[in-house]
């Protein structure tokens, strides 16, 4: 037997083994760690936040105001150190009747820049709409320190005087001082909204219904895509007896803002005016399907129902109004407490409506209470004593000397 020597290793096996070592080292190392994992979409260059202002004011300018706060939110997602990104949102948002949110973006504006006239004027516009006019007094007053003279501002403070006279919260000289207010935002920039918007809202409140009339056709001519607006215009026919132009207006209010309640109670109310108590019940019933927790609106239903004699409905809408209760869907209705104005009306109604269908046990309750909780509102103590009438003769007590239909105040 011949020994076997062992075979000579072949110089270019190792060094093509060496090469595919060092290959495999290289990919793992280098190339694997820099490949995105599998299955995860590849990330897309973030978009300027500048397209997205530019979309959003278009639109805004556009008068399509939803559409652009929802273009200038997401640009404050992208760029949320910009104070004038909020200040524009809230300015939107006010358009739209959304205050909480617009005050929310105006103090978010504050917090990146305190010293922006125009993020306290939006500020106090907000709190306007909201009924903190003493908040809303403070921080126009920091926006007009800033920068007096801004018409925006002065605007503003206008309708917060007024605001404030109209609820008594104001010093003896706030008129006055609103339809100065009013006049210089005019001077200063007759071009803007807000400054004919305000004009226009002090002439109102002055009685000068023809003169705010043409103030918000001013205003409406400058953007007729404003609901409230329509709503004020409306509000000066209705004064002037143009009911049918004011039922326009309101028409077009609520066509800006389907889901305010405010235009079709106001038609509701207009319709009852002019004794076509149909259209009226139809108007009111809209507008208690717009929000059907509010006591208020099913109240005016209730009423115009039983202009209409449909006592039974009026009965259970004055009801829900009164005692509070549930709907079929589950929405809760609070109850309205005896109060001064249309909530006392709403309680006479509602017992006129149960003494004419023989529930007089009920109606009188309601009656005595018109008559002990809100004694100086003449015309429903009047109609809770014709009620009371009403209530004696039908169980044979002494006959009334004198009524007038449906128990109303003549």
């Amino acid at each position: 037997m011949k020994k076997k020597h062992p075979r000579r290793p072949n110089p270019w096996r190792v060094i093509i083994l060496l090469i595919l070592i060092g290959a495999a080292l290289y990919v793992n190392q280098v190339v694997v760690p820099a490949m995105p994992p599998l299955f995860i979409p590849t990330p897309t260059p973030t978009r300027d936040p500048e397209s997205f202002v530019s979309e959003a004011d278009a639109l805004f300018d556009a008068a399509k105001y939803s559409q652009a706060i929802t273009a200038y939110q997401q640009a404050i997602q992208v760029a949320p150190d910009n104070p004038s990104i909020y200040i524009s949102t809230a300015r939107a948002q006010i358009y739209i009747a959304q205050y909480d949110d617009a005050l929310e973006n105006a103090e978010r504006a504050l917090i990146l820049n305190n010293n922006n006239p125009l993020a306290h004027a939006l500020k106090a516009w907000s709190l306007d709409f909201l009924g903190d006019y003493t908040q809303a007094e403070a921080a126009i007053k920091s926006a007009l320190e800033l920068d007096p003279e801004n018409a925006l501002s002065h605007a503003v403070y206008a309708e917060i005087l007024m605001d404030k006279a109209i609820s008594g919260q104001g010093d003896i000289n706030a008129i006055d001082k609103a339809a100065e207010e009013s006049r210089t935002a005019m001077a200063l920039d007759p071009t803007l909204l807000e400054s004919r918007r305000a004009r226009g809202y002090i002439l109102w409140n002055t009685g000068n219904f023809n003169e705010a009339i043409q103030e918000y056709n001013a205003a409406l001519a400058i953007n007729d895509k404003i609901a409230d607006l329509h709503l004020a215009l409306g509000y000066n026919y209705y004064l002037l007896s143009e009911y049918d132009q004011a039922v326009q207006s309101y028409l077009q209010a609520y066509a800006l803002n389907p889901t305010d309640p405010t235009p079709p109670y106001e038609i509701s109310r207009t319709y009852a005016t002019v004794g076509d108590f149909s259209q009226s019940v139809q108007y009111a019933d809209q507008a208690v399907k717009t929000n059907p927790e509010n006591p208020k609106l099913h109240g005016n239903l209730g009423v115009m129902y039983y202009k209409n004699n449909q006592l039974t409905e009026s009965i259970q809408e004055l009801g829900l109004a009164i005692r509070g209760g549930s709907l079929e869907d589950g929405v809760v209705v609070s109850a309205l407490p005896l109060n001064y104005g249309i909530v006392a009306e709403f309680y006479a109604i509602y017992g006129l409506a149960l003494a004419k269908s023989q529930q007089c046990d009920e109606a009188v309750a309601i009656f005595q209470a018109i008559r002990i909780g809100v004694p100086e509102d003449e015309i429903n103590v009047y109609n809770a004593e014709q009620g009371l009438i009403i209530c004696q003769q039908s169980i044979g007590e002494t006959p009334p000397d004198e009524q007038t239909e449906d128990g109303e105040s003549p």
